[in-house]
């Protein structure tokens, strides 16, 4: 790979996630960050970016008749360090060539634009992607299995928003080298059940709830949170948190895309996406989890509005 093809890593349209990250290229990760180790045996870790041009090399193979983009990478809680030679001195004094960085979270993201569809006038991008957290390794040990999370779905190209299914994400991928981080992603991409998520996602939209649904629906998924355990058990495993129900809540009337109508109905389509819009306010570490989460959970009204089922988080009268 050339510096020029890396250095184009940066898109303009990539904020598939927004709390607590900032944007790098490629070429600043390869070039400007040390590489984690082992302490007890100085082995090294994967570094992040062998982690995105092994997920972009499994996709350029498996989707070889079109262009592959160039990544778009979030990194957050960066790790800062010093060369020997500077030590005892102050902070302030450092040179640029005497400070040492690597970042503890990375997430990123690679379209396959040729591979597409288009919901409610929208057009979703297939998309690959992965998150890296050092947070989740034990660097103080003997080298060992290393964890990343790996996802194929798609990205609706008007927000960023990622659509993340079930058999789409790998969140607890554990291996030892490249090579079988390639294999394992590989695995999970031709698993994937492309035709059946584009089905299920096109479905939403076929279904509408009002605004005393909507008000019904938000308010037991605020109860939720504070149900005992034993409660919990019996319902849908709702991974959304406040703050997201709060954002949710506040585009239902605001958001230029998915805002509910006049009269406060709104589809599911649009529902979801206000769900997954949430999820971009999600730490690095969990945001593939909960967007993967909010598809479970939007499905799970449709099929209890579809089915005429009753549902904890569905005005009862409106499903019977």
């Amino acid at each position: 790979m050339s510096n020029q093809e890396i250095e184009s890593s940066i898109s303009n349209n990539n904020r598939f996630i927004e709390a607590n990250t900032q944007e790098v290229s490629l070429l600043h990760l390869k070039k400007d960050c040390i590489i984690p180790v082992f302490a007890k045996d100085n082995e090294s870790t994967i570094p992040h970016f062998e982690f995105i041009d092994a997920v972009r090399d499994t996709a350029k193979q498996l989707f070889p008749e079109g262009t592959i983009m160039m990544p778009s990478i979030r990194t957050s809680h960066i790790i800062k360090g010093r060369i020997p030679s500077a030590i005892g001195k102050p902070a302030k004094e450092l040179l640029e060539h005497e400070k040492t960085i690597y970042y503890e979270r990375m997430a990123f993201i690679v379209e396959i634009p040729h591979i597409n569809t288009n919901i409610n006038n929208q057009k979703l991008n297939l998309t690959v992607g992965g998150v890296r957290s050092y947070s989740e390794q034990n660097l103080f040990s003997k080298k060992s299995i290393e964890k990343f999370k790996i996802f194929i779905g798609f990205k609706n190209m008007i927000c960023c928003n990622l659509c993340i299914a079930t058999d789409g994400l790998k969140d607890d991928l554990r291996v030892s080298s490249i090579e079988e981080l390639k294999s394992k992603t590989s695995e999970l991409f031709l698993n994937y059940k492309q035709k059946e998520h584009i089905h299920n996602m096109r479905q939403l939209q076929d279904f509408t709830i009002n605004q005393e649904q909507f008000a019904h629906m938000v308010g037991k998924m605020k109860l939720y949170q504070h149900l005992d355990k034993q409660q919990k058990q019996q319902l849908f495993d709702l991974k959304t948190t406040d703050s997201q129900i709060n954002a949710i809540i506040k585009n239902y009337v605001d958001d230029a895309h998915f805002r509910a109508d006049d009269k406060g109905y709104i589809n599911l389509w649009n529902l979801y996406n206000l769900f997954t819009d949430s999820s971009k306010s999600n730490y690095i570490d969990n945001f593939l989890s909960r967007n993967c989460n909010t598809y479970e959970f939007v499905n799970h009204l449709r099929n209890s509005i579809k089915n005429h089922e009753h549902n904890y988080f569905l005005h009862k009268y409106n499903v019977a």
